[in-house]
């Protein structure tokens, strides 16, 4: 259970409280949020939960760390937050696999079912901002944001880029046809995004080296974007839209894939399915050799 005092703005409000975490030393310069709430206390907080949210934080398990924790007080976007003083507290997370908070995709693209969790983005935070990749198969696709069911959903009216809670014909529309979309959804400001990537595999080892990709096509078997291709000796890297911007690597050769992250190593030539799954809270790859 967490307690704590009104703000005072000098005027009768009402109050949204923010309690927030981060780790020791790093200014609050990227907080998670545990605790939103009206009151001034709050027991919602299993310890579960608050494990699974310090995991995404890269706290080791079984470790004593210390964090610090404060809580902010808002009332509107005219008024200047007020946050408290910070309290510093020690924290021994246990093993887990982090359960990342979802928020599904429905859409005509795959029978408009909200509760599928096969289709679905996620906030690796836990701090109800969304993203993730998400493959229609539709020229003229249309999908909305829910939570598990139609009881809680979000679309958009315009569309404008800010969602509506709830309503009909909001539909959300796609506007490049069938493929493999990024998506993003913040809950606290109601901005979202969608943007077609069309993926691919550059470096040395492969047929064009770095100067070219070799293109990735969407398996809905495997629900994996795959290619066989012919690899040397070499290092490769998986990109979007034949660019930079958005591209991944391996920074510890485990099969995950990180932003910008290192080249991949082929350490024997030969024939290999390459597959790239990218529907899920951690992007990964596997090689095959055939």
């Amino acid at each position: 259970t967490f307690t704590w005092t009104a703000a005072d703005f000098g005027f009768q409000s009402a109050t949204t409280y923010r309690v927030e975490i981060d780790k020791v030393g790093s200014n609050f310069a990227a907080p998670i949020t545990i605790i939103t709430s009206n009151a001034l206390e709050s027991s919602d907080l299993s310890i579960g939960k608050l494990n699974n949210i310090l995991l995404t934080k890269e706290l080791p398990a079984e470790v004593a760390s210390d964090i610090e924790i404060r809580v902010c007080a808002s009332v509107s976007d005219e008024v200047e937050t007020l946050c408290s003083t910070t309290s510093r507290i020690s924290v021994t997370t246990f093993p887990a696999d982090i359960d990342y908070p979802l928020l599904n995709v429905p859409g005509n693209y795959q029978g408009w079912a909200p509760e599928d969790n096969t289709t679905a983005i996620f906030s690796l935070k836990s701090d109800e901002v969304y993203e993730g990749y998400v493959f229609m198969g539709l020229e003229e696709n249309k999908y909305k944001f829910a939570k598990g069911s139609w009881d809680t959903n979000w679309g958009d009216n315009e569309p404008d880029g800010v969602l509506d809670p709830s309503g009909f014909e909001n539909d959300i529309p796609t506007t490049e046809g069938a493929g493999m979309y990024l998506l993003h959804a913040d809950l606290n400001t109601l901005e979202h995004s969608n943007m077609r990537t069309d993926w691919g595999v550059i470096g040395d080892a492969t047929p064009d080296g770095w100067d070219a990709d070799t293109d990735m096509t969407w398996d809905e078997t495997k629900f994996a974007l795959t290619a066989t291709v012919d690899l040397t000796e070499g290092e490769i890297k998986f990109r979007a839209n034949d660019a930079w911007d958005i591209n991944f690597g391996d920074n510890f050769g485990n099969g995950n894939l990180q932003a910008d992250g290192a080249n991949i190593v082929i350490s024997e030539a030969g024939s290999y399915t390459i597959d790239l799954h990218l529907s899920q809270a951690t992007y990964a790859y596997t090689l095959t050799k055939n």
